[in-house]
């Protein structure tokens, strides 16, 4: 390689895996230089090269507008690029363990293109170690050749957070790395072409692998935290909202609330960092005491409901609930790691009838994910309720159309016993039954 400056002239941005993460990042590079976006879904690339996205974080005038971008599932097109960035899932198994076929396939497919003086970024997030132990050896054998002598090494991890119009890709400062210092400075300052926020340039690739993980294990402990406290508070008949707002009231107190934490990357980063700590024969206590508790809310809520209404002598057999909201957080289509799913599951443990509505996610994918049918109108879940009335609402999601349509609309949906439970305590306190 030559200086960062004249490599910079010829890079063009090769980008695997057109999701959430890697989809804004392509638009944005190519505003800026020749880019080349891939993608094994056919599908996918036809519905982006039409100008639609159906993950919603692009839209049409953004992705006409990256003029320099080409979007393709041809290898012998991606392969004109030289400068890759990995973007695809990183998820966990059902054991609750590193997922890394995704990540294995991306390596194997970059090692048969791979050229003398190409780099490969990955953002995929991993534990640390996983770029230069599992994606390297795989580079090397698929290309025969020499790791910081022929071809280079990144990885700067994603900071995408979906639904968010405010803090987007160059938005959020991004952290950045490389295996040597040459290719760390380069890597660094192609980012800083379209990160507006800035970058920060990480000492080694597996700091930034090691704060990937730690920013979302952090959040997930502060959260569980907060779960637990609302499970004593309930005991003992204490409303958590209004206890938080109290302790709020103190500068340094830290502004989080109970809840279902699910995405792709609260509810799964920590199984990375604690897989890794296991294998060098450390049990990490604190950070999977966390994820218990978290992971267990959904059985907690759907309990909570049926108490209720055990309370109200409603019967719980053959009820009919409506569930609100199935993507992983509000605004937003992305239903991966959804844990309304564990409330779902729960309730019809007790045989009741659950119904969901959801005008955010595609009722295709939500079927094929996890078997449910989804409604996505509010009139298909008025026409239920003209059949048969609900005992039950849960918020589980904070829709900007649920709030618009306000808990009394909902209120209309029920019997007269009925409850309205608001797990993201967003109603009016005085327009619910009980929140979480």
């Amino acid at each position: 390689m030559t200086n960062n400056l004249q490599i910079s002239e010829d890079i063009i941005i090769g980008i695997v895996g057109l999701g959430y993460v890697g989809l804004p990042l392509a638009v944005e590079f190519g505003k800026k230089r020749s880019t080349i976006g891939f993608d094994i879904n056919n599908k996918r690339i036809q519905e982006l090269n039409s100008g639609f996205d159906r993950t919603q974080e692009v839209t049409t005038e953004e992705l006409k507008g990256s003029s320099m971008l080409s979007i393709t599932d041809d290898i012998s097109v991606f392969k004109q690029a030289n400068f890759y960035i990995v973007t695809v899932p990183t998820p966990i198994d059902n054991c609750k363990q590193p997922d890394l076929s995704p990540l294995i396939s991306a390596s194997k497919m970059l090692g048969s293109i791979l050229k003398k003086g190409d780099t490969v970024v990955y953002e995929s997030t991993v534990y640390p170690g996983a770029t230069e132990e599992v994606c390297l050896p795989l580079l090397e054998q698929g290309s025969g050749l020499k790791y910081q002598t022929d071809f280079y090494l990144g990885y700067s991890p994603e900071r995408i957070n979906p639904g968010d119009k405010t803090h987007r890709v160059t938005d959020i400062v991004k952290v950045t790395s490389g295996c040597c210092a040459k290719s760390a400075a380069m890597i660094d300052s192609i980012y800083s072409e379209v990160i507006q926020a800035g970058t920060h340039k990480a000492s080694s690739i597996r700091v930034a692998e090691a704060a990937k993980v730690i920013e979302n294990t952090q959040r997930d402990l502060n959260i569980a935290l907060i779960n637990e406290l609302a499970m004593i508070f309930d005991r003992l008949g204490i409303d958590t909202h209004d206890v938080l707002a109290a302790a709020g009231t103190k500068w340094n107190f830290l502004p989080f609330k109970p809840g279902l934490v699910g995405g792709h990357c609260i509810g799964v980063d920590p199984y990375y960092l604690t897989h890794k700590a296991q294998s060098i024969g450390y049990h990490p206590e604190i950070i999977l005491a966390g994820r218990r508790i978290n992971d267990n809310m959904g059985q907690h809520i759907a309990t909570q409901v049926v108490k209720m209404m055990t309370k109200r002598k409603t019967q719980v057999v053959g009820s009919k609930i409506l569930v609100l909201g199935i993507a992983f957080k509000e605004n937003c289509p992305d239903i991966r790691n959804t844990r309304v799913i564990d409330v779902v599951n729960e309730l019809k443990t007790y045989h009741t009838g659950v119904e969901i509505f959801d005008p955010w996610v595609d009722p295709e994918e939500a079927n094929h994910e996890y078997g449910l049918e989804v409604h996505t109108t509010f009139a298909a879940i008025e026409q239920s309720a003209q059949a048969s009335a609900f005992d039950c609402v849960i918020l589980c999601v904070g829709h900007k159309q649920f709030l618009e349509l306000g808990a009394s609309q909902f209120r209309k949906l029920l019997k007269k016993s009925g409850i309205i439970y608001d797990v993201k305590a967003v109603f009016p306190v005085n327009e619910i039954d009980a929140r979480l």
